[in-house]
């Protein structure tokens, strides 16, 4: 499986469950059919910006910056200005275009975002759909998403 859908993978995984190990992180995604090694899983987690944060419990786990109030940056937001190609609204839809197989990482990085506007992102290999509660909402994050590239 490729990068792009491993960082998505890690994303989806961190914001469903309280892991706090790379390790942890690692047999995750193993059992999803990944082959990995701890290696490959501390450069994604360096590359995709994700930080440890303290539970309610005292206890660690691997969060993303923007959960605790950080914008995305780095890689994050590079993933915007180098994988995109095009965001067209129509009605109540957003169709992001993306290069190769880079629409996975890039809907990671847009429902990381937090758009009060979305109510679901879905994605293959090079197009993103985000979906809006109407058309105005579409208008108001196709404009957000170009301000990121």
């Amino acid at each position: 499986m490729t990068r792009s859908a491993r960082q998505s993978k890690i994303l989806s995984l961190i914001g469903a469950n309280a892991i706090d190990t790379q390790e942890e992180l690692c047999n995750l995604l193993r059992n999803d059919g990944f082959v990995v090694t701890q290696a490959t899983v501390s450069r994604d987690i360096k590359e995709l910006g994700l930080i440890k944060v303290q539970t309610a419990d005292g206890s660690y786990r691997y969060a993303t910056k923007r959960e605790v109030g950080v914008l995305p940056e780095g890689r994050l937001l590079n993933v915007f200005r180098d994988a995109v190609v095009s965001v067209v609204a129509a009605e109540n839809l957003i169709v992001v275009k993306t290069v190769g197989d880079s629409a996975y990482p890039v809907s990671a990085a847009l429902g990381q975002c937090n758009f009060s506007e979305v109510l679901g992102i879905v994605a293959d290999r090079s197009t993103v759909l985000v979906v809006c509660a109407s058309a105005r909402d579409a208008d108001n994050v196709a404009t957000k998403i170009n301000g990121l590239m």
